[in-house]
């Protein structure tokens, strides 16, 4: 028998290491070739690592969540004749120097003794000098005390580590001595009663249950990016509100005369084409900022990312050139790219790129958001729930269906006057849809 050693592939495009999201198999389980062990993520996309050989696995050099550098030892297989790794002593020593978690804990040195073995401390009452009054017991007439909610329970170290010993809360215990501390014979009582509540709320029961959950995978892309985006861009959001009856109704009207191999309108491909005049107007604001390098490049290109929302989380495809889509065009890429995005299938290029972004929530979209933006766009516009209001026509209150559109922008490049003008601008052309057809 022989070991084969799978090291962190190289995924190209300059990336040097890549984040370890899911292990297929563990020590001990046989492998085929071609069966895929183990999945890890760039920045830019997932990759599944297949099996070249058939064996079964002996050692795994990382946890999930942990991050692994191109060609670190990721897992060894025994195999069939000779293998390709040296010895089992030399390659657990070079793994342990790359691989940043290794599988297995430590060794524990004999001299240690670990803390649930650990002789519990004298209790106060057998160490306290002979000076000290032997402890009273409590009157009758005096009633445990228990801590309020979210309030500390008083207790010394002692207490404390019997309580952990045992597996009680100690806010569950009643206290007899002073302000309520929990006394040893306190921590006795309560477990000889079966570590029941001393004083149970009738119908009602508290839930200490906490549950640990490590951020791994495109939920940690997604909370680096936002922290990126908030800690580097000064934002200013701008919200209008818009009034889109004319707009809702030239909709109905073009889904009920669609053809068989055309998608459902929504909204969006209409905000979509509002965006690409607008943007047309103002090149400043389809723009990317490097502010590393402190450079601006504005875009002739408009690249629409589409905040989509998937079982794994949040992603944002891309319809590229949409200022040369019409409607039906783009409302079918809409379509395929979201497609795509939910069920993982979405191609790297089609996840990165975009200038400039487009969020919503659809029906729950809420009265007004506050968009964080997309780094390093300089842009991003919300677009909130549809609501039939009263308005005011000089005459009387009619019915009309309005819907706000909350906009962020990078206020370094973005002042809040081109802000504006670029927001009732696309008020303008949603208000009136017939210009949105308009060419030039």
């Amino acid at each position: 028998m022989g070991e084969f050693v799978i090291k962190m592939p190289d995924v190209g495009e300059g990336v040097a290491e890549a984040e370890l999201v899911e292990w297929h198999v563990k020590p001990g389980d046989p492998v085929r070739e071609d069966m895929v062990l183990a999945a890890v993520m760039t920045d830019k996309a997932t990759v599944e690592i297949p099996s070249p050989v058939d064996g079964t696995v002996l050692w795994l050099g990382a946890e999930v969540g942990d991050t692994v550098a191109v060609k670190a030892p990721l897992l060894r297989i025994a195999v069939a004749g000779e293998g390709d790794a040296p010895a089992a002593a030399d390659t657990a020593k070079d793994a342990a120097a790359t691989v940043e978690t290794p599988a297995a804990p430590p060794a524990i040195s004999a001299e240690v003794i670990p803390l649930e073995r650990a002789p519990a401390p004298p209790r106060p009452e057998q160490s306290a000098p002979p000076t000290v009054a032997p402890r009273r017991e409590a009157p009758a007439a005096i009633h445990p005390a228990r801590p309020e909610p979210g309030e500390k329970p008083l207790a010394s170290p002692a207490v404390r580590l019997r309580a952990q010993e045992a597996g009680v809360d100690l806010r569950q215990v009643a206290g007899s001595g002073p302000a309520g501390r929990i006394t040893h014979d306190d921590l006795d009582q309560f477990i000889a009663r079966g570590a029941q509540p001393a004083m149970p709320v009738p119908g009602l029961a508290r839930n200490t249950a906490t549950e640990e959950i490590k951020v791994t995978g495109l939920r940690r892309r997604i909370a680096e990016k936002m922290r990126l985006a908030v800690s580097r861009i000064p934002h200013i959001t701008y919200v209008e509100e818009v009034d889109v009856t004319d707009l809702e109704d030239l909709r109905a009207t073009m889904n009920a005369g669609r053809k068989p191999d055309q998608p459902k309108l929504t909204i969006l491909p209409f905000l979509m084409r509002a965006l690409v005049k607008a943007l047309g107007e103002q090149p400043g604001i389809n723009a990317t900022f490097d502010d590393d390098a402190g450079i601006i490049t504005r875009h002739g290109a408009v690249h629409i990312g589409i905040a989509t929302q998937t079982p794994a989380g949040l992603t944002v495809p891309v319809v590229r050139h949409a200022e040369a889509r019409r409607i039906w065009d783009i409302a079918a890429e809409l379509t395929r790219l979201a497609d795509a995005a939910r069920n993982g299938t979405a191609a790297r290029e089609e996840l990165s790129g975009s200038t400039i972004t487009i969020t919503s929530l659809g029906a729950i979209g809420g009265i007004v958001t506050t968009p964080i933006i997309n780094h390093p766009e300089v842009a991003i516009v919300g677009v909130n729930k549809i609501m039939t209001r009263p308005v005011w026509d000089g005459a009387q209150f009619i019915p009309r269906k309005i819907m706000n559109l909350s906009s962020s922008f990078d206020h370094r490049v973005v002042d809040g006057w081109d802000a504006a003008v670029f927001v009732q601008r696309i008020k303008a052309l949603l208000e009136t849809p017939a210009l949105i057809f308009i060419e030039g």
